[in-house]
């Protein structure tokens, strides 16, 4: 069985049992649960090696709690390690059980404190089920060893948080930016060494993703630091387990972003952000005076300007950002929005605007909502000499007709499509790219062009319709064809009621 279908049989399965609970409640109890066999396992894995005593090992003490510091591991007490769970799984204190050893975890892992559920004692929560999923998630790893079995277990507590923003709907996409997305905005970034910031972080998928990406290029994560701030307590636990479960140092504050800023001096290399879409209650009366307004101050109505500045602030010299929007913010005039646009694309100096690159994207992709959605590629300085002299450009690309349908509601872009869109990202900026327009699919505009347009920044307008021809057949043949049918269906209608008006003249009826 491969991981994918591990992952569907697993999720099928959790999902079942989990009866008449709310998939918000849920999520809760089954990501605890992953989290908790992860680091078991690994402790189990170190704490083999070192009762061995074997090698680099020689004269460890395998209970001692600074060994698996040492090795970035977790220590487990003896009660909280998971065959202690597992067998007590059918007892009716199980739920006791995992709060207690929740408890023990955070004890002793002073960095987990606070973060991890402790809810399984709840009067509410079916004893039997409980103990049916522990035996579940007692299968995730079984048959393999070391890493491999911590990696599945780290792609399934993954799969899990998508299935959950799926099955909570509007409410569980806040936490939750599609994979596809994600992978997205990290392929066409490439934060290879620097700080990494996401001021809207959810359950933290930006950063677990720039680790993979660093990670499949033979990079170092050590050369990432990582910074964030999320302001719903309950979803900043889900993005502390997600990245404990890899091994991922991170700053991630609680609190609003606007209002408390958390890392008030920081200048990120990368910026990777999907702050929620045109939040009208974000506190902006509070903040006209704002320093971070260097473009225009947003309106009180809409977050959509006042996130696009704040990362921008948070931006080093050299820095470049992603970010996910509404489609209306790419063309939206409403209280001062086409003028801080238009700063932004004109700039103040010498260095020019800062909008890099606009990517429109296929309708379907998220799982909270139906707003169609684009990508924001910002660059403090594109004359720096990173890359090739921007800063007469903006590169539009439109995405919309990318993406395959994974269930009946939902799209996801393919590895392919990523490939795509972020190569041509890359051939465009970079110093010897290869970059050509491709009608349709891509367009390198001028400023000029951009200022012709009243500073619309959506991509549809810019690049233009694809070649008419498709699998070589010419568009005007195609049309012919499609005539000709038409006319054939129409012919054959107009038959069909001459023979319906004669038969029913013959039993007497006349229309």
């Amino acid at each position: 069985m491969s991981n994918r279908e591990l992952e569907k049989t697993l999720w099928a399965t959790a999902d079942k049992l989990r009866s008449n609970m709310d998939a918000a409640e849920y999520k809760h109890v089954v990501l605890g649960l992953i989290f908790l066999k992860y680091i078991s396992d690994a402790f189990s894995d170190l704490h083999h090696k070192l009762l061995s005593g074997e090698g680099e090992y020689e004269g460890a003490d395998a209970e001692d709690p600074d060994e698996y510091a040492a090795n970035n591991v977790f220590f487990v007490p003896a009660t909280a390690r998971w065959q202690y769970i597992q067998d007590r799984a059918k007892q009716p204190e199980i739920g006791k059980f995992i709060d207690d050893a929740m408890d023990e975890i955070e004890r002793i892992n002073t960095n987990l404190k606070g973060v991890l559920p402790k809810l399984y004692a709840d009067p509410e929560l079916n004893k039997a089920r409980l103990g049916e999923l522990i035996d579940l998630i007692g299968t995730i790893g079984f048959n393999q060893a070391g890493h491999a079995a911590k990696d599945l277990l780290g792609q399934v507590y993954e799969y899990f948080l998508g299935q959950f923003a799926d099955a909570e709907g509007k409410k569980g996409g806040q936490f939750y930016t599609p994979a596809s997305i994600v992978k997205l905005l990290v392929e066409m970034l490439e934060p290879y060494q620097g700080r990494v910031y996401d001021g809207a972080c959810g359950s933290g998928g930006m950063f677990v993703q720039s680790e993979k990406f660093v990670l499949e290029h033979q990079g170092n994560i050590k050369d990432l630091s990582i910074y964030g701030q999320e302001s719903n307590p309950t979803t900043l636990r889900l993005a502390k387990m997600n990245l404990a479960i890899r091994g991922i140092d991170a700053k991630i504050e609680l609190g609003d972003t606007f209002l408390n800023d958390k890392h008030k001096d920081l200048k990120a290399d990368f910026i990777l952000a999907n702050p929620p879409f045109n939040v009208s209650d974000w506190s902006g009366e509070q903040l006209r005076d704002d320093a971070r307004w260097k473009y225009g101050v947003p309106p009180t109505g809409n977050a959509n300007y006042a996130w696009l500045q704040h990362f921008l602030s948070k931006l080093s010299n050299s820095g470049t950002a992603g970010i996910v929007l509404a489609n209306g913010s790419m063309n939206s005039n409403t209280s001062g929005e086409g003028e801080i646009r238009k700063n932004m694309i004109e700039g103040s100096d010498i260095k020019g605007g800062v909008v890099d690159c606009m990517v429109s994207l296929p309708a379907q992709l998220f799982y909270n909502t139906m707003i169609p959605a684009c990508l924001w590629f910002l660059a403090k300085n594109r004359t720096n000499g990173k890359f090739r002299n921007r800063s007469n450009e903006i590169l539009f690309i439109d995405a919309r007709n990318l993406g395959v349908m994974v269930n009946r509601r939902n799209k996801e872009l393919t590895d392919a499509d990523v490939q795509k869109i972020a190569q041509t990202y890359h051939n465009w900026r970079n110093v010897n790219g290869s970059y050509e327009d491709v009608a349709g699919f891509c367009k390198a505009a001028t400023i000029e062009e951009v200022r012709n347009s009243n500073y619309v920044l959506m991509p549809g307008r810019y690049v233009g319709t694809e070649e008419a021809e498709v699998d070589g057949v010419p568009f005007e043949e195609k049309m012919q064809v499609l005539t000709a049918k038409l006319s054939e269906q129409f012919a054959q209608g107009a038959e069909l009621e001459k023979q319906i008006r004669l038969n029913l003249e013959s039993i007497g009826f006349t229309i």
